[in-house]
């Protein structure tokens, strides 16, 4: 991908869930220069896979269902003075009927979560969940799509090494988009944003609370023998970005 302007730099960062994706989203929120779109292919999801999540009918009067439509409103002139968009991405939400021509206009960075701690973390909001759920294949897939179109690798981050040292990951991280780096990414305002998606109630109950980024304690518990066999599905396409990882 070429360089964007900085007149219209948009920023895809590719998540599975219960990452840091939404922390993520308030440290972009809180600069001077960007605006964020929280998860805007959700409806598309559901819609098109019929599955059940906390929240559902909800989600899917909040948002366009249509894929292109999705695409075109992400695509919309900036307003005012706002330089930069962050659109938080989730990986499990694209379908095999998900237009994604559009990636080779975004600049697109992708983030990890080790598969245990992650796997660890969803069951909390929804307790039997399928590999394609987790959204590590479709972040591999993602991936090579973008490698494969550009000459530089796209950006890898592994969650658990932004939050050891934030202040320095955030700078080499705004080093490689081409962005300033500001001290207000390093803490915002408590609770809740116009700009978080109608499943907010479900899912944002810490990140509301939260006023920066927080350290976590690394996963040390025992997965039950099916999650297990999920968390070893995964490690593949896991191991794989993280060889690319921003150090």
């Amino acid at each position: 991908m070429s360089k964007h302007p900085q007149t219209a730099l948009r920023i895809a960062m590719w998540s599975g869930p219960r990452n840091i994706s939404t922390a993520l989203m308030r440290s972009f929120e809180n600069r001077s220069d960007c605006t964020v779109v929280d998860e805007p292919f959700y409806a598309h999801y559901l819609d098109a896979t019929g599955i059940d999540h906390p929240g559902r009918d909800t989600i899917l009067s909040s948002q366009s269902k249509g894929g292109d439509a999705v695409v075109s409103s992400l695509m919309l002139p900036f307003k005012g003075s706002k330089k930069v968009q962050y659109q938080k991405q989730m990986s499990h939400h694209i379908t095999a009927a998900t237009p994604l021509d559009w990636v080779k206009d975004v600049h697109n960075c992708f983030l990890l979560r080790e598969p245990r701690a992650m796997i660890a973390s969803y069951i909390k909001q929804r307790e039997d969940p399928v590999f394609d759920d987790l959204g590590f294949r479709q972040l591999a897939e993602i991936y090579d799509r973008v490698a494969s179109g550009q000459d530089d690798a796209p950006i890898v981050i592994d969650s658990d090494d932004l939050l050891r040292d934030p202040p320095t990951f955030l700078r080499r991280l705004c080093a490689r988009l081409h962005i300033p780096f500001e001290g207000a990414m390093l803490a915002w305002p408590s609770g809740t944003r116009p700009s978080d998606g109608a499943w907010a109630p479900w899912w944002y109950a810490k990140v509301e609370k939260s006023t920066g980024f927080e350290n976590r304690a690394p996963f040390t518990g025992k997965l039950p023998a099916h999650l297990e066999k999920l968390a070893q599905q995964a490690m593949p396409y896991y191991r794989r970005l993280a060889h690319h990882k921003l150090s």
